[in-house]
C-alpha cells in the first residue's frame, strides 16, 4: 500500500460505520474513531493508550502517526492516528467484543491488500527491468556502431545525445526505485558560509526586484533562521551535511517544509537554494550550462512540499544526484 486508502468498517450490529485509513501495511484510527468503535468515553480510551505506552507494551514512535484530517470547520489539521496494534491492545484491556470483530475484519482487509500490492509491485519491477535492459542494449548497439562508422547526420547525433542523457536520468530513477541512491561525486566543503542576516538581505532584494506584496518574506517564526543553522550542524566535530550539494539540498528541503513565511515560501526556498549554489561556485557547469534546469527546480520544490517526513533522506539524495558532477 504505497498510498493511503480508505475502507468503510461497519459493525455487525449495524450501529457503527467508520472510515478506516489504510497505509504502511496496517490500519489507522484516530481517538474519536476509537471512542466510536469501542463505545467508551474519550477519557477512558486515552487512559488505556497512555498505559499501553507507559507499561512498554508498545512503542509510540512505531504505532502512532500524524495524518492530515479535515475537520467539521473545513480546516485541515494534523491528527494522531493509532495503528492496529494499539487498537487490538485497547480492545483487550476493555474486553470488547467490538474489538475482536474489528480485528478479524482488519486482518482480512490487510491480507487482501498485501496480496494485491505484492502482485502489483512484481509487475512494476518486471516492467522496469525490461525497460532498463532494452535501453542498455540500445546504447550498446549505438556504441558498437560508432566504433565502425562515424555519425555525420545531425539527426543521428541528436538521437545519441537524447539516449545518453536519458540513460543517466533512468539510472537515477532505477536507484530511487530500489532505494540504492548514493551521495557521491560532490564538490566537497563549501567556500561560502550563508548567514541568516545575509539571507534576509537577499530576500528583501528579491522582493523589491519582483515587486512582491508586503506579505512576501514576512517571517512567521524563528524557523527560517533554524533552517540555515541546521545545514551547518556538526556531530563529534564532523559536518552532518559535509558537501556543498548536501547543504544546498537540505537548505531547499528545510525552507520548503518549515513554511516560515506568510507568503512566498516555495519561491524563497528555490531562490536561496540557487543563491547558495552560486555563491559556492557550482550553480553552472564548466561550460556555463545550468546545473539544474528551471523545470527540474520547480518539480523538485513541489515534490518536497508534498513529500512525507520519512522521505526526507531520499528527497535530499535525489537533489544531490541532480546537481552533482555527473549531471
Amino acid at each position: 500500500m504505497a498510498k493511503s486508502e480508505i475502507k468503510i468498517y461497519k459493525a455487525p450490529d449495524g450501529k457503527t460505520s467508520i472510515e478506516v485509513k489504510l497505509e504502511k501495511e496496517t490500519v489507522w484510527l484516530n481517538l474519536n474513531q476509537l471512542t466510536e468503535l469501542f463505545e467508551r468515553d474519550k477519557s477512558v480510551i486515552s487512559r488505556h493508550i497512555n498505559n499501553i505506552f507507559k507499561e512498554g507494551e508498545l512503542a509510540g514512535d512505531s504505532v502512532v502517526a500524524k495524518f492530515a484530517t479535515t475537520a467539521t470547520d473545513g480546516k485541515t489539521y494534523q491528527v494522531d492516528y493509532f495503528n492496529l496494534d494499539v487498537i487490538i491492545s485497547v480492545g483487550y484491556r476493555i474486553k470488547s467484543l467490538r474489538g475482536t470483530q474489528f480485528r478479524i475484519w482488519a486482518n482480512q482487509i490487510l491480507k487482501d491488500y498485501l496480496v494485491k500490492g505484492y502482485a502489483i509491485n512484481q509487475q512494476r519491477l518486471q516492467k522496469q527491468a525490461t525497460q532498463l535492459n532494452e535501453l542498455k542494449e540500445t546504447i550498446k548497439i549505438l556504441g558498437n556502431t560508432l566504433e565502425y562508422k562515424e555519425l555525420t547526420k545531425d539527426e543521428s547525433k541528436g538521437l545519441l545525445k537524447i539516449i545518453s542523457d536519458y540513460s543517466y536520468a533512468l539510472e537515477i530513477l532505477d536507484h530511487y526505485d530500489y532505494q540504492t541512491l548514493k551521495i557521491e561525486n560532490t564538490s566537497g566543503k563549501e567556500v561560502y558560509h550563508l548567514t541568516y542576516d545575509e539571507a534576509i538581505k537577499q530576500i528583501e532584494l528579491v522582493k523589491k526586484a519582483y515587486e512582491n506584496s508586503e506579505l512576501f518574506g514576512r517571517e512567521k517564526d524563528e524557523s527560517f533562521k533554524s533552517s540555515i543553522a541546521t545545514i551547518y550542524q556538526t556531530f563529534e566535530g564532523k559536518d552532518l551535511y559535509p558537501s556543498i550539494e548536501e547543504k544546498a539540498a537540505s537548505l531547499l528541503y528545510f525552507i520548503v517544509k518549515n513554511h516560515s513565511f506568510t507568503d512566498g515560501n516555495k519561491r524563497i526556498a528555490a531562490f536561496m537554494f540557487l543563491y547558495f549554489l552560486e555563491k559556492n561556485g557550482i550553480l553552472f557547469t564548466e561550460t556555463g550550462k545550468k546545473r539544474i534546469p528551471d523545470n527540474a527546480l520547480v518539480a523538485l520544490t513541489l515534490m518536497i512540499a508534498v513529500s512525507k517526513p520519512e522521505e526526507k533522506a531520499t528527497m535530499i539524495k535525489v537533489i544531490v544526484n541532480l546537481i552533482n558532477k555527473n549531471n
